[in-house]
């Protein structure tokens, strides 16, 4: 079996990793010239945490886990005004917690590719043509490349879904938000944060930071606003946006770099009635974006590769591999959607009422006892989606 994934990104590496290693051949294509460094910490767990493990790459995330003991939320004078602790935290998900870059674990996929996976950067789709015995691809090179299978693993702006389901405005559900990620240096602000992630307690917009391990710092930001469009001029935007917020923020705004090196998009989901067509099938965001709101989108993208690689190797057919993987993935991907537009309110109030109400469901939980019902409201339902096919067992949706 011939595979071609379009898209480099987390959820098509760890895919191209998982087939690779039942001796599938591989081609994936990258529209980017090359690797992305953009983008934001990820607390890493759930499904997506017991795959690596089953891939063998436990370790290699270990390595690039940062150590986070807090989540800080502070007032415009720089004073703590309510935490999550992160190790207790952590204890109530069985240890099974790691905060890292987005670039890092990308990192740690593409390193640990076999070398009969062909990845090819500067090689982005123009044209899909289902032949029915094969599909017909098209980079953008001109040249045309034919597989038995093609995944579009290529984000929430698919171009692979709308090339073969049609425009993205039948599928994407905007939730009210912007955000924005960068990294850059100040001495100051990097002892103040220590080992924290830092976000400012404010209402409708907030930004936050943490430390990297080379002295450097992360921002985080993310604001509500009912205009889906993004602004032309991402640096621009962030110090209109929040240069009036206190604290630490004006400082970093001033060494914001340029808008080439800020990721920036909008929060939203992707809900579509089917995932595949003919022999193209989605995975990860641009089928199922749960939303940062949700905060496992890497790692249900890494779980739901594990599982479509695991159904392309046992499955009678093509057909039955893809419907079988959507009938194991999509419950827990629309439970996490559920869980993600519930909790929107509380991710970043909108009014000081519901400001005032974030902070006192945060100092209870910090009492003994209450670390599990955080992690429940958190995280919403775990699965043993991954762990079930690493052991070879049947799963049955429910």
């Amino acid at each position: 079996m011939k595979v071609a994934i379009c898209g480099a990104g987390i959820t098509g590496l760890a895919l191209a990793h998982r087939l690779a290693a039942s001796d599938v051949e591989v081609v994936v294509l990258e529209r980017a010239t090359g690797p992305r460094e953009q983008g934001y910490m990820i607390d890493f767990f759930g499904p997506g945490f017991d795959a690596v493990e089953e891939m063998g790459l436990r370790p290699q995330v270990e390595d690039v886990a940062h150590q986070v003991n807090e989540a800080t939320l502070l007032d415009e004078r720089g004073r703590r005004r309510a935490a999550i602790d992160y190790v207790r935290f952590a204890k109530s998900l069985r240890g099974r917690l790691r905060s890292i870059m987005r670039p890092d674990l990308e990192r740690v996929l593409r390193t640990g590719l076999p070398s009969t996976v062909d990845v090819r950067f500067g090689a982005g789709v123009t044209g899909v043509e289902d032949l029915g015995d094969r599909v017909r691809i098209t980079p953008a090179n001109g040249e045309t490349l034919d597989a038995d299978v093609l995944v579009g693993a290529d984000g929430i702006h698919s171009t692979v879904r709308r090339l073969v389901f049609g425009d993205e405005s039948r599928y994407f559900r905007y939730l009210g938000f912007h955000t924005a990620a960068f990294v850059f240096e100040d001495e100051e602000i990097r002892a103040q944060v220590g080992e924290r992630f830092c976000l400012t307690d404010t209402i409708g917009r907030q930004m936050g930071f943490y430390g990297l391990r080379d002295g450097k710092l992360a921002a985080f930001a993310v604001h509500r606003t009912t205009e889906p469009a993004l602004p032309d001029d991402a640096r621009a935007a962030l110090r209109a946006k929040y240069g009036s917020l206190g604290w630490a923020v004006p400082q970093a705004l001033d060494l914001c770099p340029p808008s080439r090196e800020v990721y920036y998009d909008q929060v939203a989901q992707i809900e579509m009635p089917s995932w595949s067509r003919g022999r193209v099938v989605l995975v990860g965001d641009s089928c199922y974006a749960v939303s940062l709101l949700a905060g496992q989108g890497a790692s249900i993208g890494i779980a739901g590769a594990f599982v479509l690689a695991e159904q392309l190797t046992r499955s009678a057919s093509i057909e039955a591999a893809f419907a079988a993987y959507e009938k194991l993935v999509r419950p827990v991907v629309t439970e996490k959607q559920q869980v993600a537009r519930r909790g929107a309110r509380w991710f970043l109030p909108a009014n000081r009422l519901l400001l005032q109400a974030r902070r006192g469901f945060l100092r209870m939980a910090r009492l003994p006892g209450l670390e599990r019902p955080l992690a429940a409201a958190v995280t919403g339902k775990s699965s043993a989606l991954v762990t079930k096919l690493g052991r070879g067992a049947e799963i049955r949706s429910r």
